[in-house]
C-alpha cells in the first residue's frame, strides 16, 4: 500500500486545484525523495529533462499552430458555409450544422474545448435568435465538440500513439469511422428534437447539387487538410512531426494567399496561443514520463494487470469495465491527462487480452470525451456553460439524449473492432 502512496496523490493534489502535471510530478519528488531513497533525485530531475528531448514530440506545437492560424485565416467560416449547405434544409438545420461543423474542425483545432468555446460564441447567439433554447444550444455545442478529437489530428491521438508506443499514422487513419459514426448518431438525435419541437430548417429546400459544389469547391482547401496529413504519412513524404510543420505551412499559404484574411497582426495572438497550448500539453507529458518511471518501478502496471486478470479474463466484460471506469475519469479529469495517466496502466491489460493498441486507443479517447461532456466535471460542460450563460441544470437536461447517443457509438466501436481498424489496415496493412 506504501507503494500505492503516489497514486493517492496525484489525485489528491489535482483535486485541491494543483495542475495535473504538478501534482504528477510532485508525486513522483516525494516517492522518491521520502519512501524510496535507494534512487537519487538527481536522475529524477534527468529523467524531466530528457523527456522533452524526444522528435515526435514536435507534432504538438506543429499542430497546435496549424489550428491556430487556421482560426484566424477564415477556414471556420469556409466550413460552416460548407456544413449549412449540407444540413440548412433538416429540421433543428442550424443544430445540425453545429455537429457537422465539429467533426469538420477536427482536421483544424483538433481539441474539445478549443472547439467548444469557439461555436459557444459563434453558434449559440445565433441559434437562440432564430428561436432554439439556449439549455439545447448549449448541450449540443458540447456535444459535438465531443467529435474533435477523435478525427484527425486531434491532439489526443498523438498523445496516445506517443504513450502507447504505436503509430501515430494507424491512429490518425483510426479515428474517421468512429468519429463519423458519433456525428451520425447526434444528428440523428438532433433530428428527432428538433422534429418533435419543431425547430424550423434554416434553408426553405435541399441545396442543389451545383451549390453544394459550389461551396465544396470554395472549402476545399480546408477540407483537404487531414486527407493530405494521411495520404503523406502512408507514402512516406513526411514522418509526424514533419506533418505538422507541413501543416504550419500549408496554412500559412492557404490563409495568406488563397482566402487572404490571415493578416500580419495576427501572428503575435497566434504564437501566444501556440505557446499556451503547447507548454500545456508538453509539461503534462513530461511529468507523466517521470511518473511513469515510478509505476515502473514499483511495477505499478502489471500489479494492476494481474488484479484485473484476477476478476475476468474474458475480453468482452473487461472492455466493459474498461468504458465504465474510463466514463467515470472522463467526468474528472481533462482529456490529455486523463490518458497520460490511464493509457500506460490500462493498454497492458487490454493487449493482453488480445485487444489491438490502436483499437484501445479509440476506445480511450471517445470515453474520455464523452466523460467531458457529462456531470459533474465534464471540461466542455463547463467550457459552454460558462460562455453561454446556461445553467448547469437545464444542460443536464438537454445533455442527456447527445450523451446516450454517444454511449451507443461508444458501445458499437468498442465491440465491433472494424469500424477503428478497417482504415488503418486497408492504408497500413493487418499487423
Amino acid at each position: 500500500m506504501i507503494a500505492l502512496i503516489p497514486v493517492i496523490l496525484v489525485f489528491i493534489l489535482y483535486f485541491s486545484s494543483i495542475p495535473i502535471s504538478f501534482a504528477l510530478f510532485g508525486s513522483t519528488l516525494f516517492y522518491f525523495g521520502l519512501i524510496d531513497q535507494t534512487s537519487p533525485v538527481a536522475l529524477l530531475l534527468q529523467k524531466f529533462v530528457t523527456s522533452t528531448q524526444s522528435f515526435p514530440l514536435l507534432a504538438i506545437p506543429f499542430f497546435v499552430m496549424a489550428g491556430s492560424i487556421m482560426n484566424y485565416s477564415g477556414i471556420s467560416k469556409k466550413l460552416m458555409q460548407f456544413a449549412d449547405v449540407l444540413t440548412g434544409h433538416m429540421p433543428g438545420g442550424l443544430a445540425q450544422a453545429n455537429v457537422l461543423l465539429s467533426m469538420l474542425m477536427g482536421g483544424v483545432s483538433g481539441s474539445a474545448n478549443a472547439d467548444a468555446a469557439m461555436e459557444s460564441k459563434m453558434l449559440v447567439p445565433e441559434m437562440e435568435k432564430r428561436g432554439y433554447d439556449k439549455a439545447f444550444s448549449t448541450a449540443i455545442t458540447a456535444a459535438s465538440s465531443a467529435v474533435t478529437p477523435v478525427i484527425p489530428p486531434g491532439i489526443n491521438l498523438i498523445i496516445y500513439a506517443l504513450i502507447a508506443s504505436c503509430s501515430v499514422g494507424r491512429m490518425f487513419a483510426a479515428g474517421y469511422l468512429p468519429g463519423f459514426l458519433m456525428t451520425l448518431s447526434l444528428m440523428v438525435t438532433v433530428h428527432l428534437i428538433s422534429k418533435k419541437r419543431k425547430y424550423m430548417p434554416v434553408r426553405e429546400k435541399r441545396a442543389s447539387h451545383k451549390e453544394i459544389a459550389k461551396q465544396g469547391l470554395d472549402s476545399i482547401w480546408a477540407l483537404l487538410f487531414p486527407f493530405g496529413i494521411i495520404l503523406g504519412l502512408r507514402i512516406g513524404l513526411f514522418t509526424p512531426s514533419e506533418a505538422g510543420a507541413v501543416a504550419v505551412l500549408y496554412c500559412v499559404i492557404i490563409g495568406k494567399f488563397v482566402y487572404k484574411e490571415l493578416k500580419k497582426e495576427d501572428f503575435i495572438p497566434i504564437m501566444k496561443e501556440t505557446i499556451y497550448g503547447t507548454s500545456s500539453v508538453v509539461l503534462i507529458i513530461v511529468a507523466a514520463n517521470v511518473f511513469g518511471y515510478y509505476l515502473n518501478w514499483e511495477r505499478i502496471p502489471q500489479m494492476i494487470t494481474s488484479f484485473l486478470l484476477s476478476l475476468t479474463t474474458n475480453k468482452y466484460l473487461m472492455l466493459l469495465l474498461f468504458n465504465l471506469l474510463l466514463l467515470v475519469i472522463g467526468m474528472f479529469l481533462e482529456g490529455g491527462a486523463a490518458i497520460i495517466i490511464l493509457a500506460p496502466l490500462l493498454v497492458p491489460v487490454a493487449t493482453s487480452l488480445g485487444v489491438d493498441v490502436v483499437h484501445f486507443g479509440l476506445i480511450c479517447i471517445v470515453n474520455i470525451m464523452i466523460g467531458g461532456l457529462t456531470p459533474p466535471f465534464g471540461s466542455m460542460m463547463f467550457t459552454c456553460c460558462t460562455i453561454t450563460g446556461c445553467s448547469l441544470q437545464d444542460f443536464t437536461k438537454e445533455a442527456l439524449p447527445f450523451i446516450l447517443a454517444l454511449i451507443i457509438s461508444l458501445l458499437l466501436i468498442t465491440y465491433i473492432p472494424f469500424i477503428s481498424l478497417a482504415l488503418p489496415n486497408l492504408i497500413y496493412g493487418v499487423i
